[in-house]
């Protein structure tokens, strides 16, 4: 099959080239836009209270949901505000509500408490001022980030010639900072991914057209591919967070750079033996295109498992890399080589080192040692790996998203304000919604509702209800002891202020808890359920798939196992560096599926190109520890680079500023590392030497012949 392909794409080079261009142009013209959202609530299915919660109050309590932002004064010159501050402060408030009122999500600009006080801190140093949304807005969408822009520049011009200092926070300026930190981290990853590539290309080959041909050819296939992700996103109504375009970018250069390597070596291999370029990219794509399809088809099942997850934002994520990474993998198959045999021996310029095959003399002591004492390589890889997989217990999810913003931009300035002078729970309180099954609430019913909400572990202060205008349901403000967005008021809410709210609600209504610390608490549980249920079905798919192409039922289970270990000693070590030395409170919660699904998928990548070479080394007539050794000789330097290039695209992530990057591209980097450099190269070929052929039953595959030699193309064949 893959020699057939090889052939058509050899012969018909320019035709495969410009299939890919017309598809492209094609794609860039026709496709939407890739929309993304910061919405926790999104995030998640209806059927869970917070999202109850939030449905009813907008439809009952028409912009009184969460505050839009908060806008928070203070002077200069740090003194407590005065009289004439104060005063200017409402002038402000006025001012914004008219002014962006009829435009933006802007209803008004709130400086006073339920209670009609001032909304002054205890120091009388900072006033705020609460914007709800205005009717129709959901304040995460593009209208709301520019209107959230518009009103920093209006807040400027009419706090000029003033001694008021004014920042603005809350859900809409975060998610406006949150989309610029975005964009910023994209060009920063993406300048750092590209120029690590070139050099480390460059070092591998010596090259300059190979330094930039994964450049061109990825770029091409981005296009395509961000195309058929958001045609994928609007047709099923998927919901993806904004950092979906930084990873997308890492994942289209690092996996298609590591494809473009598999290939390359194999090309360079046989050129070495003097075949022609059109023959030499039939052998490559024969040999190496079942283990670059095989790798392929693992990645694009991981990252389709996460159709099975409850929460949205891997409902998203999960088809947008599959589609990604299919699009990679058939240009990996098809435009690669037709690229290749354009350029024939030119690819190589201006080195000439590609004519001799390098000793690989460090790689041959390691095979031969290997090949020695298996039992010692495949006990002190998998004990290191033990080690670190035991930190994984310590993993503790958090589940704030504004937490990644960096700590210069003007909302966390702001929060970072806000919180230093009023309660820790003010900043949003949060919304318990009460509904009637039948018939009205009372607001006798409320006010007793209200005071046992008040006994509640983790309440600092309950404000009036406030009924529907039809009287059907009721809103109960409750401000919590606890920062919102913390562990400790995930916990109370999910605990004694869910359990109090249950229990008062009146005979024959339903009480629901919803904001921010309701999503978290619910984000939690889904997460919970979907590791019981993406994991076991990524696996158990990748195991098909290994056992497939390698017909064997031994060999995939000690290799998932490995891939495994791997996993739990990327997340432990994750844990040590951030948590530990770190002194991070948790890590996001989306850390573990992440890891799981990059290092079991990419790592078996790894595995598979071991074990593929292993077995052709065994199919020689080779027994299993020398058929080991002889692999780890020829594909460890393979892996090696590809190794390097995908972790070294990942650590790149470091650079985005954003502290959830930054924890991301640290644990996939150095997951990547261990699942090349440590499982791949060491253990998995250890063990396989120590298992012998019993690692191939019942297929039996190490005891076949080698395969015949593809059929040459009759036609004499120019090659530069």
């Amino acid at each position: 099959m893959f020699a057939a392909l090889g052939r058509l794409t050899s012969r018909r080079p320019w035709f495969v080239i410009a299939a890919w261009v017309v598809l492209a142009i094609a794609v860039v013209s026709l496709a939407p836009a890739l929309e993304t959202t910061q919405e926790e609530s999104e995030f998640l299915p209806d059927h869970y209270e917070s999202v109850q919660a939030y449905e009813i109050q907008e439809e009952k309590f028409p912009g009184a949901s969460s505050p839009a932002a908060l806008i928070v004064f203070e002077r200069e010159d740090g003194a407590a505000l005065t009289d004439d501050d104060q005063s200017t402060v409402n002038q402000i408030a006025e001012d914004l509500g008219p002014e962006l009122g009829s435009d933006t999500f802007v209803q008004q600009v709130v400086t006073v408490s339920p209670d009609g006080q001032p909304n002054v801190s205890e120091d009388g140093r900072v006033q705020i001022g609460i914007v709800g949304l205005a009717e129709g807005s959901t304040g995460f969408d593009t209208q709301a980030f520019d209107d959230a822009k518009a009103m920093r520049d209006d807040i400027s011009d009419l706090t000029e010639g003033t001694d008021l200092k004014v920042t603005t926070t809350g859900s809409v300026p975060q998610g406006l900072d949150s989309q610029e930190s975005s964009e910023q981290a994209l060009a920063i990853v993406g300048i750092a991914t590209v120029v690590l590539i070139v050099v480390l290309l460059a070092v591998i080959f010596r090259s300059v057209i190979i330094c930039l041909m994964p450049i061109l050819v990825v770029t091409l296939v981005s296009m395509v591919a961000t195309g058929l992700i958001g045609w994928a996103n609007e047709a099923f109504d998927l919901k993806a967070d904004s950092s979906i375009q930084t990873i997308l970018v890492v994942v289209l250069y690092g996996i298609g750079t590591d494809y473009i390597l598999f290939f390359l070596f194999r090309y360079r291999e046989r050129l070495r033996q003097g075949e022609d370029t059109r023959s030499s990219v039939v052998h490559a794509l024969e040999r190496a295109g079942e283990a670059i399809a095989s790798a392929g088809g693992a990645v694009i099942v991981a990252f389709l498992a996460l159709l099975l997850s409850s929460l949205g934002i891997f409902k998203a994520i999960g088809p947008a890399l599959a589609i990604a990474v299919a699009v990679t993998l058939l240009a990996a198959l098809t435009l690669v080589p037709a690229v290749v045999t354009v350029l024939g021996r030119a690819l190589f310029w201006p080195s000439k080192k590609w004519r001799v095959e390098p000793e690989a003399a460090r790689f041959g002591r390691i095979g031969r040692s290997l090949g020695r004492r298996p039992g010692t390589f495949a006990g002190v890889s998998g004990l290191l790996l033990a080690v670190l997989a035991v930190f994984a217990f310590g993993f503790n999810p958090s589940f704030d998203f504004n937490s990644s913003l960096p700590e210069d931009v003007e909302s966390t300035e702001a929060l970072h304000t806000f919180q230093d002078h009023f309660a820790a729970g003010a900043s949003e309180p949060v919304p318990v919604i009460v509904r009637a099954e039948e018939g009205t609430l009372d607001e006798g019913e409320m006010q007793a509702f209200g005071q046992a909400l008040s006994e509640a572990d983790g309440v600092a202060q309950v404000y009036p209800a406030t009924l529907s205008e039809d009287g059907t349901a009721a809103q109960v403000s409750v401000v919590l002891d606890s920062d919102p967005v913390s562990d400790q008021a995930l916990q109370d809410v999910k605990g004694p202020i869910r359990d109090a709210a249950h229990a008062a609600a009146p005979d024959g209504a339903e009480a629901f808890v919803g904001g921010t610390p309701g999503i978290f608490a619910d984000l939690q549980s889904a997460m919970v359920r979907d590791y019981k249920v993406v994991f076991p079905v990524a696996a158990l798919v990748i195991m098909l798939i290994l056992a497939l192409l390698l017909r064997s039922l031994v060999a995939p289970l000690y290799l998932m196992a490995a891939v495994g270990l791997s996993f739990a000693a990327t997340l432990g070590a994750t844990v040590i560096v951030f948590q530990g030395i770190g002194g991070e409170n948790g890590l996001i919660f989306m850390l573990p599926i992440y890891i799981y699904l990059f290092v079991t998928a990419l790592g078996t990548d790894y595995n598979i190109l071991m074990i593929a070479r292993l077995r052709e080394e065994a199919r020689e007539g080779k027994e299993p520890r020398p058929a080991a050794a002889e692999a780890l000789k020829h594909a460890g330097p393979t892996i090696a680079a590809a190794g390097v290039i995908l972790a070294g695209t990942f650590a790149s992530l470091m650079l985005s500023g954003n502290s959830l990057m930054m924890s991301m591209g640290f644990a996939l980097s150095f997951g990547i590392f261990i699942a090349a450099f440590v499982m791949a190269m060491f253990f998995t070929p250890a063990l396989t030497a120590l298992i012998g052929h019993a690692a191939w039953w019942p297929g039996h595959e190490d005891q076949k012949g080698p395969k015949e030699l593809s059929e040459m193309p009759e036609e004499p064949v120019h090659t530069p």
